[in-house]
């Protein structure tokens, strides 16, 4: 790596973004709580929503924390809840509860958390889910599963359970967890750290054994393809594309490389967004700009100082304030101002943020539904060229987002 881009990710925000300001007191019991709940306040950054050229229209207004998003070929929106519902919106804005849904884990950060659909639906029908789920012992973990989806009956049929990330452990913390295809045909799956705080090289995230603090990478089936990066490597699970992830809340393709890009919450600041490579360590917790809550104390080294972990293309370092974020996506609809630009949930400011994306990487240049008091939690580019946000509160909505 050159040493501009060296410096460029030494800055960690490029100089059109302020620092934002505060420390957090102790660990949030959810990354991003509302500003003022856990000392990660919005005190500004730079770019404003004082005159936002686009259009805000409630698709949805009654969900119970509304918690995944994805949208079908059939231009229908599928949302999942946290405590255990999934909703289709369809296009001309009717709602429908969908039974079959697997019994889960609603406690903590843990419940119902990501949808994605199958490329080729209808045919097949499949939709998969990601969820926190307890054994019979009542440790948990983050599940993938999938079921055939009959919109007319209102139902997910064939439901199965695809893969419980290894091991099950007594927390109710970072399970992650998004889902997404990638532009080869796999389904990835984020999953969290579980919020151990052994930081050192024998973190969960480091230990190759575990799928904790990893991205996962499977057939559409489940199985696990051969071209995966440890398959066969008795010091690492078969299913694990990457690892050294914290608590990994944003994945997306982008439209025109292919490239997965993902987002993670820091511990004390220290927020990223990586491009994922196969096989790649992302440094958690022995390579971060993070430090401690309360203490500020710093967590490893930086980045920059570890060759063997890859370095974020954004992050927020500590005594920023950080922008603990929640859903991903890169924009390719039809609005000419937004495409190419990424928007991302910052869960304690508020808002969704938009960043513009050159060689040098992200930079934030606007914060769109600011100071509405809403926690975004997911974003998704809807059929219609807009931008469809889930509102994390009971009730929760969804709204959609088109430019003016």
């Amino acid at each position: 790596m050159n040493g501009d881009r060296r410096r460029f990710l030494r800055t960690g925000v490029s100089a059109g973004v302020l620092a934002l300001g505060g420390c957090a007191a102790s660990p949030p019991v959810d990354d991003g709580r509302p500003a003022g709940s856990d000392g990660r306040a919005d005190t500004g950054t730079g770019v404003s929503d004082d005159s936002p050229q686009y259009e805000v229209e409630t698709v949805a207004d009654d969900l119970a924390q509304p918690w995944g998003l994805a949208v079908s070929p059939d231009g229908a929106t599928l949302v999942t809840e946290r405590p255990g519902g999934l909703v289709r919106v369809a296009p001309g804005g009717e709602t429908r509860r969908i039974n079959g849904v697997p019994e889960v884990f609603a406690g903590g950060q843990g419940g119902l958390l990501d949808v994605a659909v199958h490329p080729g639906y209808p045919d097949p029908a499949w939709v998969y889910l990601t969820y926190s789920a307890a054994n019979d012992a009542g440790a948990t973990t983050t599940h993938l599963g999938r079921g055939r989806l009959n919109p007319d009956a209102g139902r997910l049929a064939e439901f199965e359970v695809l893969h419980a990330a290894e091991p099950f452990v007594n927390s109710d913390a970072h399970f992650g967890s998004r889902v997404v295809f990638g532009a080869d045909g796999r389904v990835y799956v984020t999953v969290g750290d579980r919020q151990f705080k052994n930081f050192g090289p024998d973190h969960v995230a480091q230990d190759r054994t575990t799928d904790l603090g990893a991205v996962l990478r499977f057939d559409p089936d489940g199985s696990i393809p051969d071209d995966n990066p440890f398959v066969d490597d008795p010091d690492a699970r078969d299913p694990v594309f990457s690892y050294g992830h914290r608590n990994p809340q944003g994945l997306a393709v982008h439209p025109e490389t292919g490239a997965l890009w993902e987002h993670e919450h820091g511990e004390q600041d220290g927020d990223e967004i990586n491009v994922l490579e196969s096989g790649g360590n992302f440094g958690w917790p022995i390579a971060t700009e993070a430090c401690t809550y309360g203490g500020g104390d710093p967590i490893g080294v930086s980045h920059s100082e570890r060759g063997d972990a890859i370095d974020p293309v954004h992050y927020w370092p500590c005594g920023s304030g950080g922008f603990p974020p929640s859903g991903l996506a890169i924009y390719d609809g039809a609005a000419s101002t937004w495409r190419g630009d990424l928007f991302a949930g910052n869960l304690a400011g508020g808002y969704l943020g938009r960043f513009a994306v050159d060689s040098q990487g992200p930079t934030e240049v606007e914060r769109l539904l600011d100071g509405r008091g809403w926690r975004i939690r997911a974003v998704a580019v809807g059929p219609d060229d807009g931008l469809l946000i889930a509102v994390d509160a009971d009730p929760g909505p969804l709204v959609r987002l088109t430019p003016a």
